[in-house]
């Protein structure tokens, strides 16, 4: 049997907050196979939500910048309806639908596809302003940890 702990690393992105332009955590991925990066969407407006991720050299956020590579992508619409995540076009920033829902947005972060040339081994998540009643929350899942969690 294995635990979440032994083989991946849960951290905290944004803690839930209302609808304005946020900004998560940075993270290092130096230590990390993959991460996933999990965001969840109350959205309680018809108003979307713009997600992207961009990568940095340092968890500081020195040199923040968009990904230039694409990334898997899975969302879940509607989770009080369905528990099933549908894969998304490849891309580098997600838009939920305007339906009124709980959503789950599961993005798939190689760290060998940021701009390691340059140094960037960090990322965040972030989300554009959007409307005050939609509350959103994120976490990074560290996988494939080279020197446990």
């Amino acid at each position: 049997m294995s635990y979440i702990p032994e083989k991946n690393k849960p951290i905290e992105a944004i803690s839930p907050q209302a609808g304005a332009g946020i900004t998560g955590t940075y993270v290092s991925l130096s230590n990390s196979g993959k991460c996933y990066v999990l965001v969840h969407i109350n959205q309680a407006s018809a108003e979307p939500v713009e997600i992207t991720i961009e990568q940095a050299t340092d968890i500081e956020g020195a040199g923040s910048k968009a990904l230039t590579n694409v990334v898997p992508i899975w969302a879940d619409q509607d989770c009080a309806a369905s528990d099933s995540l549908v894969r998304q076009t490849d891309a580098v920033a997600y838009s939920t639908s305007a339906t009124l829902a709980h959503k789950l947005v599961v993005f798939q972060i190689n760290p060998a596809q940021l701009d390691v040339t340059n140094g960037f081994d960090c990322i965040t998540v972030k989300t554009a302003a959007s409307d005050p009643t939609n509350i959103t929350a994120a976490q990074y899942i560290h996988s494939d940890l080279r020197f446990g969690g």
